[in-house]
C-alpha cells in the first residue's frame, strides 16, 4: 500500500478576501500568521499561468500539528481562481510532506493521478499537486520542504 499521501503538512483554504480571514481567526485565537516564504526559484516551474501564480497571495500559520495556509487567487485564470468562482471559499488542497518530491510524482503518476502543476528547486525540494478533485473532492499536493 502506498504511503503517498501518510503525512499531512497543511490544509490549504481559497477565500475571497485575505486579510479578513486572518481577522476572523485571530479573533478567535488563531495566528501568528506569516506570508507564505518564497524560497529559492525553481529550477522547473510548471503550472497552468504562471502570471496568475505569481498574483496568488497565502498567509500561514503553524499549528501543533498541521499548517493552515490561507490563499487568494488573483483575477487572472487559474484552478485555484476557478474553485473560489464555481464553489466559493473553501479547502482546495491538502498539502503531504514525502521525503523525496520526485518519487513521489512518479508514484502519484504510476497510480493515475493527472498534474496539474508541479516545481522543483535545485536542492529537489519543491512541489506537485494531482487533480483528485473528482474522486477525492480536493486537490492533493506532495511537497518536500526546502532545506532550512
Amino acid at each position: 500500500m502506498s504511503k503517498l499521501f501518510s503525512r499531512l503538512h497543511h490544509v490549504c483554504i481559497v477565500v475571497h478576501d485575505l486579510e479578513k480571514t486572518v481577522a476572523y481567526y485571530e479573533k478567535l485565537g488563531v495566528g501568528p500568521w506569516y506570508d507564505y516564504p518564497k524560497s529559492d526559484p525553481y529550477v522547473e516551474f510548471e503550472v497552468p499561468n504562471r502570471e496568475a501564480s505569481k498574483a496568488m497571495r497565502y498567509k500561514c500559520v503553524d499549528l501543533e500539528n498541521v499548517q493552515l495556509q490561507l490563499c487568494q487567487p488573483g483575477e487572472l485564470d487559474s484552478p485555484q481562481r476557478r474553485f473560489l468562482d464555481e464553489r466559493g471559499e473553501g479547502v482546495y488542497h491538502l498539502g503531504f510532506e514525502v521525503p523525496d518530491r520526485d518519487e513521489a510524482e512518479a508514484e502519484g503518476r504510476a497510480l493515475g493521478l493527472p498534474v496539474i502543476a508541479r516545481g522543483t528547486r535545485a536542492d529537489r525540494s519543491g512541489f506537485c499537486y494531482f487533480d483528485t478533485r473528482k474522486d477525492a473532492g480536493v486537490v492533493l499536493e506532495v511537497r518536500k520542504s526546502a532545506r532550512a
